[in-house]
């Protein structure tokens, strides 16, 4: 019986790739790629030439019989996204379901993921949070973001650029011009920034300034009254 590895890779940086991680890749049998060209630029750069196959959402539910094959042939297979822990908002879950269902192994390595850092360095309270990633496009949009004015605890949302300034808009609608947000562009990359403020402090900072690259964005919880407080004490 084969193995799966689920192996994270660099979200900006090149140096936060791990030892491990190389190993992994070097001595695999097959690496799954999402983009096997984004991908081939950092086999090129760590100089790893285990052959790569395209794994990605529109392929993903074909590939799995074959690859539950191989890997019940013996084959170990190491699957990376173009960027952070492959399931996170990427693919990776169904041939994680599938290795699992058929007793085959899977091991997930620690390395980099986006919405850790952009949770951290955000100041907004982190012993207790939910991760949304990315909010639906449009069927199922107003009632997600109706049951969220609620929660409690901290928000961490995947928001793509150009649809940046209509999320924030929609946070000010639902959730209140002073809910506190923090968005993390281009984490650990050279032109990394930490917007913080009032939600509508923060639509206006990027209406003056149009986000480019990758966004995590960061939304303080509704803020417990003392009324509730007493009551469930």
């Amino acid at each position: 019986m084969g193995k799966l590895y689920i192996v994270p890779t660099p979200i900006g940086n090149l140096e936060d790739m791990t030892f491990r991680a190389i190993r992994i890749l070097k001595e695999a049998d097959l690496i799954l790629a999402e983009d096997t060209r984004t991908s081939g630029k950092l086999m090129k750069h760590f100089e790893i030439a285990t052959h790569m196959h395209s794994h990605h959402m529109h392929n993903e539910h074909k590939t799995v019989e074959n690859l539950i094959s191989r890997l019940k042939g013996g084959e170990t297979i190491a699957l990376i996204s173009d960027a952070g822990t492959p399931a996170i908002s990427d693919p990776g879950f169904l041939l994680t379901r599938a290795c699992v269902e058929h007793g085959i192994e899977v091991e997930c390595l620690p390395g980099a993921t986006a919405f850790v850092p952009a949770l951290v360095n955000s100041g907004l309270p982190n012993d207790r949070f939910i991760f949304e990633g990315f909010l639906p496009e449009k069927k199922g949009r107003q009632t997600r973001f109706l049951a969220l004015a609620e929660e409690t605890r901290t928000m961490i949302f995947y928001v793509s650029p150009h649809k940046l300034l209509k999320t924030l808009a929609e946070f000010v609608q639902y959730f209140g011009a002073d809910r506190p947000i923090c968005v993390s562009r281009e984490l650990s990359k050279m032109h990394e920034e930490n917007i913080r403020g009032a939600a509508a402090e923060v639509l206006k900072h990027f209406e003056a300034k149009p986000p480019k690259g990758e966004i995590v964005v960061v939304v303080g919880g509704k803020a417990i009254s003392k009324e509730s407080k007493h009551s469930n004490s």
